[in-house]
């Protein structure tokens, strides 16, 4: 009978560690002790739970995100068709008790159909993303204009989507914060648990391979971005209930913050590599950061300046060391 260990299948820890969600939560920390010293008030619990509040917004349209750019794709229609998914929801509120029932999914629904032409565009008339989602995020910009007359729109939110956004179903935490989590959940089981999810990493990794194995690549671009549409959409209905109702241009201060949550977690801007904790964890940094330099009074352009700089940054540090392998 022989005593000698049995080598373990697990790999190191060092190699089990994932980096860039270890640095971007060390990030959270630190700015967290850097607005300490601004306001007294920015560890309460009270003030913690309102940041996630807010973060739940941006959390629900980066999920969208990310798993277009785990495709290695972009996504650029987001301004718009959250806008779209916002105004659409509100106007369904004019159409009696039925169109309130129907606000929620309509909205949702508008950016699903938005998604599925970009996602069709992309995968089967192989237009590059950027071009096609910009052309999209024009359009839906034009029929939002057209629909308004270029004014803020007189709609106003439903019941349902106020109580999404704002109201509270369990022991005082934000609904928000639970829509944002059931989404997260879902998409953890999608992307670890699902044909779907090995095919979208398949995918990023190398489209040609992925298909030669078997993977309905076309169909998983096209649901991809369908998706991706809808979660926006639904990021602009949650917005719109937490302001009571929509407005122009509402979608234009979360596309960067979007990428920047993106990949401040450590998905790679070039595909196949990413983890939703660390998508997490960068919408968390990324609301602190947003908050830090609302306190510093930092104008709007600065703040774009930084979330730039961040992208460019994180795409020379996880991007090219997927390009040099």
């Amino acid at each position: 009978m022989t005593n000698d260990a049995q080598p373990s299948s697990r790999p190191p820890l060092h190699m089990r560690i994932n980096l860039p969600i270890v640095i971007a939560f060390a990030c959270i920390i630190l700015l967290l002790l850097i607005g300490s010293l601004y306001s007294k008030s920015f560890l309460s619990p009270e003030y913690l739970l309102q940041q996630l509040k807010v973060a739940s917004f941006l959390g629900v349209i980066a999920t969208g995100m990310m798993l277009i750019i785990l495709l290695g794709q972009i996504d650029l229609s987001v301004p718009w068709v959250l806008t779209t998914g916002a105004m659409m929801a509100s106007a369904a509120t004019a159409y009696g008790p039925l169109g309130e029932a129907l606000a929620v999914p309509f909205g949702i629904a508008c950016g699903v159909a938005m998604g599925l032409v970009s996602g069709a565009g992309v995968a089967y008339l192989r237009i590059p993303a950027m071009i096609v989602t910009l052309a999209i995020n024009v359009i839906a910009q034009g029929l939002m204009v057209a629909y308004t007359g270029g004014f803020s729109p007189a709609d106003t939110a439903s019941d349902a989507m106020r109580y999404l956004a704002t109201g509270n179903l369990i022991l005082g935490v934000p609904n928000a914060i639970l829509v944002w989590a059931a989404i997260g959940a879902l998409a953890v089981f999608a992307l670890n648990r699902t044909t779907f999810g090995r095919a979208v990493y398949a995918i990023g990794n190398r489209e040609s391979a992925a298909f030669l194995s078997g993977a309905a690549t076309q169909r998983v671009v096209m649901f991809s971005f369908a998706i991706s549409g809808g979660l926006a959409a639904f990021g602009g209905v949650l917005l719109a209930g937490y302001a009571g109702k929509a407005a122009q241009s509402m979608g234009d201060a979360y596309l960067l913050p979007a990428i920047a949550s993106v990949v401040l977690g450590g998905t790679s801007i070039l595909g196949g590599r990413g983890n939703y904790l660390g998508t997490v964890a960068g919408v968390i940094l990324v609301t602190l950061l947003q908050s830090i330099l609302s306190v510093m009074q930092i104008s709007e352009y600065g703040r774009q300046i930084i979330y730039g700089a961040v992208i460019v940054s994180m795409l020379l540090l996880y991007g090219r060391e997927k390009a040099l392998r």
